[in-house]
Order: C-alpha cells, then sequence, then structure tokens
C-alpha cells in the first residue's frame, strides 16, 4: 500500500459526478487538497454510509481546501443508479471496473476481487500525506478524515484528538 511520502499515481477514470456521466483525471485537480477513497462496491451494506457521510460532510472538506473522490469496481452506470438512490452525491464516483488503480495504489484485495477500504490523503502534486486501509466490516470514520485533513492544512504539529480552533501552545515544534 502506498504511504506518505509516495506519489500517488496519475490515472483518467469514467465516473459519475452530480448525476452525470464523464472522465476525471486526478492531476487535473485544482483543489490544494484531495482526498481519494477506495470502497469495495455499490449497492453493499456499509459503503452507503462512507459515501453518505463524505457526501454531507462535503462542504468541510472543500472549506479545508480539499476535494473528495471515490473510486470502487463498479461501472458507471452502477455509480448513477446508486447515487440517485441514496439522493445525490455531490462528488465524483470514479470507475475501476478492473481494479488497476486499486492495485497500483497496492488496496486491491485479490481474493475478494475489490478495493479495500483505503483513504489516501494527498497535496495537489499527488504527494501522499496519510493513508488508512480498514478492513471490509469496519466501516472508516468521515469525522477522523475530515479532522486528519484540517490538521495537515495547518502545517503544525497537531497532537492526538486535535480539533479546528484549539491554540497551539509555546511547547510546539517541528517534528
Amino acid at each position: 500500500m502506498l504511504g506518505p511520502g509516495d506519489i500517488a499515481p496519475d490515472f483518467e477514470l469514467p465516473c459519475a459526478s452530480s448525476g452525470r456521466a464523464s472522465k476525471l483525471r486526478l492531476s487535473d485537480s485544482r483543489t490544494d487538497y484531495m482526498t481519494l477513497f477506495f470502497y469495495p462496491r455499490d449497492f453493499s451494506f456499509i459503503c452507503p454510509t462512507e459515501v453518505s457521510g463524505f457526501n454531507q460532510a462535503l462542504k468541510s472538506f472543500a472549506d479545508a481546501r480539499c476535494a473528495v473522490l471515490g473510486i470502487s469496481i463498479d461501472d458507471v452506470d452502477s455509480h448513477l443508479k446508486w447515487a440517485a438512490e441514496l439522493g445525490g452525491i455531490d462528488y465524483p464516483l470514479l470507475s475501476d471496473v478492473d481494479g488497476q488503480i486499486a492495485r497500483a495504489y497496492g488496496v486491491f484485495d485479490e481474493n475478494e476481487k475489490v478495493a479495500l477500504r483505503a483513504t489516501f490523503v494527498m497535496r495537489k502534486n499527488r504527494a501522499i500525506m496519510h493513508a488508512v486501509a480498514c478492513p471490509f466490516n469496519v466501516g472508516r470514520s468521515v469525522a477522523d478524515t475530515l479532522r486528519v485533513v484540517q490538521a495537515i492544512t495547518t502545517g503544525r504539529m497537531c497532537p492526538a484528538e486535535w480539533k479546528p480552533g484549539v491554540e497551539f501552545g509555546p511547547q510546539e515544534q517541528k517534528f
């Protein structure tokens, strides 16, 4: 699995975005940061909680100058139907049908033939700042992913459980 300090592979994939099919190239991002999260598949039990959770937090990610991108092995038609069923998703759901991108990021489960629940936070230049993976039966915390993004954007040392608005003391050190 790729980790902090690695450069995320670029890609261009078909996607569902705001109810329409299109294509997206990772390197075309205009935001300072990106959160790319892999999930196993549409129409499953845990995935809608994550996908909807990122959608509900989208403004907070945007306030942190961070785009959100979801990616699974499902095709664009499946993404469009599922997003409509979920009440609409306002960020791109990318289609990695053959798992090539999940493999490039080191998060493809060859036994299950789907991506792990993996999240990558990166800079615009695709330098990975944060990477985490969860087992299939455990959903990730959107709130903690947002907290990590907000901490990264400070450029400062942020202790465990740090939240925006917490003042940094004189003991702050550079790592």
